[in-house]
């Protein structure tokens, strides 16, 4: 009984937590060195300044109260790459009511 209940509380917590996933596709020839993923910064514009595209980073599954955690987990993917920012391109709020975002990671020239 003890592991009955013990594996419906599991289920229940895994059902409430999701199933997040964040996908990187490297799109840049190269290595750059890994940047801090604190620094990275969340644009929903275009840079005035001149940027080199590194990936396209897609996220799926969030709640709506862990959007903060869904940009944190874009700049830690992106960190490894070099990437100095991630420009959103497209998000929304799926079938499920759970959020997603597409853009693509970028590392300045200057």
């Amino acid at each position: 009984m003890k592991k009955l209940c013990s594996f419906g509380l599991l289920f229940i917590f895994l059902m409430i937590c999701g199933c997040a996933s964040v996908y990187v596709t490297k799109t840049a020839k190269g290595y750059f060195a890994p940047t801090d993923p604190d620094e990275i910064e969340i644009l929903v514009i275009k840079p005035d300044r001149s940027f080199t595209e590194l990936a396209t980073v897609t996220t799926t599954a969030w709640a709506p109260a862990n959007v903060a955690k869904m940009h944190n987990s874009l700049r830690t993917k992106s960190a490894p790459l070099g990437a100095n920012a991630v420009i959103l391109i497209d998000s929304g709020i799926d079938y499920n009511g759970r959020y997603w975002a597409s853009g693509v990671a970028i590392r300045y020239k200057d």
